[in-house]
């Protein structure tokens, strides 16, 4: 994406199933689950560079003994920090005890992170302050074992406000107002109203103080829970908590938004977000694993059983799109087809666009994350220059002669790496004007890939914002004097704003908006503006369930093609001397490619939950009324 856009956060549970001296025995090391967390956090480190934590608990400990740690940092490099840290810590200690040496027992009580249970962490912070404090995993703790809790999750809540005012109505009062805190305190006040009531249930039957603590965790039933806690949660979200005592779990959403993979032998049982780390971190086949179901959750008992249960009645899954399309790693094998998919099914508009003149045109992309869209939009123009080759070689049949025939099966795309990113260079200067003369040099050109008459073919992820390509990579690529450069998205105009976790919370943020306001002001509309913005406060005045997208509107008076000629004119400044177009992917080809993620609210404003409505709403009162504000 050439825009820099944060996104979802990564998430990584990692349940022992044996006891510690197995791993030794088998792997040599006390610290298995430790490092297996820290492959799984560094294999999803593009999800998050904001901060990175992680946590552990200790199953079977004593009275006094600490059960739980936690590292965090939001520091540059936040990953390698935290575990740097954690293991600085063991090496000092069995430097400075020799009676750790070679005992396991004693290694587990004095030495931090030798456990059993991990929850890992990487965070994008798309709201709230980027400090330590703000780092998942949180812990609220308790003396009372199973009511300690650690959550972290990937996840957004749109109506975070109400859920604060539910826990205020409850009796608590929660120290800030930040949806994580919000969630894990719901999850808290169902937990400890479970805890309270079985034990009073035990104490009625006679059994001790002592022995209920630990009676009280085998009859703990998480999904219920867990039941209560998300009744009223509307957002897209994958939670996942440990309690004291060692019961963990990990919740998905009920429309699936957010991802979540789970597998589990012998040895252990471990969820992440994305499917190739565990693939690669433990060396495990693609159909070993499976995604968590919309609605469901995982819960890993304290003795090792594993339960996987529904708790919130499914909705029509909508898996969020942009996964497939960019935030995800490519390495996953359906991820990989699909991107490719993307590349070959906007191919027909290329060649519309290039007047079907493949022997003039340079196919490239930008960025390196859009190698793979690359890699199917050109395997598409091959296929088309293979059929047209067999049709003229079927044409002329006894006629053709060897010279004829080379020239025909020699038709290749022409493919050259025109752009390359400087990634030394930052844009650390602030005024506008000296910002975006440096901005233009973010990257570098190939000199010579292109001849005089050649039109440039650039594909991206998608565009956003759409200020990198004006400020700097139609600028860069205009300096290799193509006759026309030709911007394609793999992915549908960006017209509605994000609610679920990706940073694209505000309608001014969207090219795609902007154009629209653009062609309503030139058409003589301006007026709807203010009509829209009127509904939209009535509107908002609804039952949150009642509510529609008003927003639509802004783009009813066009078709996609309108709208992607504004954005072009926007893209192409006055000292541009190419023509400049850009192409967008059909949100119906994108459900071609992306069969099992329909997730698209981004693109067509079908928002998966009662909340998306009322926040595009507020984003577009925002708008209107000059607010900076995020509408949740």
């Amino acid at each position: 994406m050439s825009d820099h856009l944060n996104h979802e956060c990564g998430l990584a549970l990692i349940r022992l199933l044996k006891p510690l001296d197995y791993y030794k025995k088998k792997y040599g090391t006390s610290t298995y689950g430790l490092n297996k967390l820290y492959l799984m956090l560094e294999k999803q480190h593009n999800r998050g560079q904001d901060g990175a934590g992680f946590a552990s608990i200790k199953l079977d400990c004593n009275p006094g003994e600490r059960f739980m740690h936690r590292e965090r940092s939001a520091n540059q490099n936040p990953i390698k920090e935290i575990f740097k840290l954690s293991n600085n810590r063991i090496q000092s200690e069995l430097r400075n005890n020799p009676n750790l040496k070679g005992n396991l027992d004693l290694q587990k009580k004095e030495i931090p992170h030798i456990s059993e249970l991990f929850l890992g962490h990487v965070r994008y912070g798309t709201f709230g302050k980027n400090s330590k404090e703000a780092v998942h995993p949180f812990l609220r703790q308790n003396n009372w074992m199973n009511r300690n809790l650690i959550v972290a999750g990937n996840f957004n809540m749109t109506n975070n406000k109400e859920l604060f005012d539910d826990l205020v109505s409850l009796g608590q009062h929660p120290k800030e107002m930040s949806d994580t805190i919000t969630v894990m305190e719901n999850i808290g006040h169902f937990l400890d109203e479970a805890v309270i009531k079985t034990y009073k249930k035990l104490r009625k039957e006679g059994v001790s103080k002592p022995d209920a603590s630990k009676i009280i965790g085998q009859q703990l039933d998480i999904s219920k829970v867990l039941k209560k806690a998300t009744k009223n949660w509307d957002g897209g979200y994958v939670i996942g908590g440990m309690i004291g005592h060692g019961d963990a779990f990990v919740v998905r959403d009920p429309s699936g938004i957010r991802p979540a993979y789970f597998y589990h032998d012998d040895e252990v049982a471990v969820i992440a977000s994305e499917r190739p780390v565990i693939q690669t971190v433990f060396n495990t086949a693609f159909d070993a694993i499976n995604e968590i179901d919309p609605g469901n959750c995982v819960i890993i008992k304290k003795d090792g059983k594993i339960i996987q249960k529904n708790i919130t009645k499914p909705d029509e899954k909508k898996s969020c799109s942009f996964e497939r399309i960019y935030f995800s790693r490519g390495s996953d094998a359906e991820i990989y087809d699909e991107r490719k998919k993307l590349g070959a099914l906007v191919f027909p508009q290329i060649l519309q666009a290039i007047n079907h003149d493949l022997k003039n045109t340079v196919f490239s992309y930008i960025p390196n994350t859009a190698e793979v869209s690359f890699f199917g939009m050109v395997h598409k123009a091959q296929d088309y220059l293979n059929n047209y080759a067999e049709e003229k070689i079927l044409e002329l049949g006894s006629d053709i002669s060897r010279e004829k025939l080379r020239k025909l099966l020699s038709l290749r795309p022409r493919i050259e790496k025109v752009a390359i990113k400087d990634a030394k260079l930052r844009t650390f200067i602030t005024d506008d004007s000296s910002r975006d003369e440096l901005v233009k040099h973010v990257y570098d050109i190939t000199y010579g890939s292109l001849k005089e008459k050649d039109s440039l073919v650039i594909i991206d992820d998608s565009i956003v914002r759409g200020t990198t390509l004006q400020k700097s990579i139609i600028k860069m690529l205009d300096r290799l004097s193509p006759k026309k450069i030709i911007i394609v998205s793999s992915a549908p105009q960006i017209r509605f704003p994000d609610c679920y976790g990706i940073d694209m919370a505000k309608m001014t943020d969207l090219i795609a908006f902007r154009a629209a306001v653009s062609l309503l002001e030139e058409n003589g509309k301006k007026d709807k503006l203010e009509e829209i913005y009127k509904s939209c406060i009535s509107e908002n005045q609804k039952e949150t369930s009642k509510i529609k997208n008003i927003v639509k509107r802004v783009y009813s008076d066009f078709s996609d093609e309108q709208l992607s000629h504004k954005i072009s004119q926007m893209l192409k400044e006055e000292d541009i001397n190419a023509e400049v177009e850009v192409i967008y992917q059909t949100i119906d080809n994108l459900h071609k490619a992306c069969p099992n993620n329909l997730g698209d609210w981004y693109f067509s404003g079908e928002y998966p939950t009662k909340g998306g409505n009322k926040v595009v709403n507020q984003a577009f009162i925002n708008y209107f009324e000059g607010s900076n504000e995020r509408a949740y």
